[in-house]
């Protein structure tokens, strides 16, 4: 009986050891491609395609026709309100919004590419700053080397069931939680500059400003944490870490979990979309109860 319980034990640590020798050499390295953004996202081949090169392609051609509607639309309006006495704004008001904000709508894409440029070049300034201070790169494929070095996991070592295991598979979910969080906020970001002319159009009328109000929280959200994040990994990266403390391994377990819960803050103080992955975790406590 002793005899298959060891190897059932034996068995179910190497398959987690292979499990997270894995996710650690394959996966984690892209997590600094996906959190931290600049231009190339919206600079490949084939999201170009979707924006086009003019108003005279795709999406821009589609916005460019709602101006006509918005026009027609106060027209009507205008026409009604001198019938029935209604009171609107003046057609020298509505003409300048028109004209300010058509010229907004044919360079959004060029504005929302200069607003990724800054927000990528404030996040690299915080992680050169830590970079400086501590003498070591602030990224995340450093955060799992240092990570490894204090919780090693060895094939001939490693227990699931023990403090070192615990500690490790939590990280490691919660890592592994991260990427599909971060995922979706890459995609978010694409998803929100490619219909960035549809936001500002909807400034033109005062009904459907509320669209360009929800849209910009959204994208400044997504975009700031990505600051918020090198500020974060600034603090863990500033820690004294000993690999002997089981304090400093709860401390690189609270780093995990303040990563994890930094798209719900940055919602909480903006507003905007969360992209919060919290179903493994919870599906992983459920496992270990």
């Amino acid at each position: 009986m002793e005899d298959i319980t060891t190897v059932i034990t034996n068995t179910i640590n190497e398959l987690f050891y292979t499990l997270f020798s894995s996710i650690d050499n394959s996966i984690y390295s892209t997590l600094d491609d996906l959190v931290f953004i600049n231009i190339d996202i919206i600079k490949n081949s084939s999201f170009q395609q979707l924006l086009g090169e003019s108003s005279y392609n795709n999406l821009l051609l589609i916005a460019n026709s709602l101006i006509i509607g918005f026009f027609l639309y106060y027209s009507c309006k205008l026409l009604v309100s001198n019938l029935i006495f209604l009171q609107i704004e003046k057609p020298i008001q509505f003409l300048f919004k028109l004209i300010i904000y058509t010229i907004l709508i044919n360079f959004s894409y060029f504005l929302c590419e200069q607003i990724l440029n800054i927000n990528f070049l404030i996040s690299s300034s915080i992680c050169e700053i830590g970079s400086n201070i501590f003498n070591t790169n602030i990224s995340f494929s450093n955060l799992i080397n240092n990570l490894n070095n204090i919780i090693s996991i060895e094939d001939t070592s490693f227990s699931i069931l023990s403090i070192d295991g615990i500690i490790k598979s939590f990280i490691s979910i919660g890592l592994f939680n991260l990427i599909f969080s971060y995922s979706l906020r890459f995609i978010m970001i694409q998803v929100l500059v490619l219909i960035s002319p549809f936001a500002f159009i909807t400034l033109i009328n005062n009904s459907t400003s509320w669209f360009f109000k929800s849209w910009y929280r959204s994208l400044l959200s997504l975009l700031l944490l990505q600051s918020f994040i090198s500020i974060i990994l600034l603090v863990t990266f500033s820690i004294k870490y000993l690999d002997t403390n089981i304090i400093s391994k709860f401390l690189y377990v609270g780093s995990i979990y303040a990563l994890t819960k930094s798209t719900t803050f940055m919602k909480e103080l903006i507003g905007g979309i969360s992209t919060e992955v919290v179903q493994g975790l919870n599906s992983f406590s459920k496992i270990l109860k």
